[in-house]
């Protein structure tokens, strides 16, 4: 299977246990490195440069597709602990306004600061047979300074195959109904989340596990989710999803076996509501 995966690829600044360090990230990175497990990634994706150790990464992954910039988006992110921190946006790539040619199987739109406008979400949904996203980049500020949220025109959404939300970024969303999109995934970091399907409400309560950070979590998920998705049903998708992530949280990779996942997946509780 061939999937797209879209979002600018992130410089993070670290300050965390009196340390300051740099590291690759953005939601794209991460929900990239996810369904590569499940699919032929390609990563369209803006920036100016990179460490070479760090494109060699992104290549490992999949095929970068690259919207040429004069800086790379950076966030600075200063942990308060290991599900809390303060963001400030520093620098901004270029806008993605086009999708390449050519047909994919699972679409995942993952932006951070807004470089994805509700245009090309809409053009996906009419090209594509399975469009996944991600909320936080269309809520988040997109000038320099600490980030601050603004209400976002769900109605934009309307047809994606999966949308995921953290519960709080879910406040910012209008004209927006769960029915609205195939299936609506809102986590809450160690505790309960909820998810609809057509509509209906479920609530799915997360393996727990030891955590220095969160970061990346919501962004596995969804990838894991889109990969999944594309081969089983909604509440093993679900299941399987959640067990990958914490997986992922545990160990800050995705080099397990697919036999630990379903074995994890046992112990997650999925309720009707």
């Amino acid at each position: 299977m061939r999937c797209l995966v879209v979002g600018h690829v992130v410089r993070d600044i670290v300050r965390k246990g009196g340390r300051t360090f740099e590291r690759l990230g953005g939601g794209a990175y991460y929900s990239a490195l996810a369904l590569s497990r499940f699919c032929d990634v390609e990563i369209l994706t803006s920036f100016s440069e990179l460490p070479e150790s760090w494109l060699s990464e992104l290549e490992s992954i999949g095929k970068l597709r690259l919207v040429p910039a004069e800086g790379t988006t950076t966030y600075e992110l200063t942990y308060l602990d290991g599900n809390r921190r303060k963001l400030r946006l520093l620098e901004r790539a270029s806008p993605i306004e086009s999708l390449p040619g050519g047909s994919y199987d699972a679409v995942l739109i993952n932006p951070v600061a807004g470089e994805v406008s509700s245009e090309l979400v809409r053009r996906a949904v009419k090209r594509f047979p399975s469009v996944a996203a991600d909320l936080q980049g269309f809520i988040r500020s997109t000038e320099p300074g600490e980030v601050g949220y603004k209400p976002y025109d769900g109605s934009s959404l309307e047809g994606l195959k999966v949308l995921h939300a953290d519960v709080s970024e879910f406040d910012y969303i209008e004209n927006f109904s769960p029915d609205a999109v195939e299936a609506l995934l809102l986590s809450n970091g160690p505790e309960a989340g909820r998810a609809f399907l057509r509509g209906w409400e479920y609530s799915f309560q997360p393996v727990r596990v030891e955590v220095d950070e969160s970061t990346g979590a919501g962004d596995v998920f969804l990838g894991a989710f889109t990969g999944f998705y594309l081969r089983c049903p909604f509440i093993q998708s679900l299941k399987r999803a959640t067990a990958f992530t914490s997986l992922f949280l545990e160990r800050r990779g995705v080099d397990f076996s697919m036999d630990e996942v379903g074995e994890l997946a046992r112990k997650v509780e999925v309720k009707r509501v």
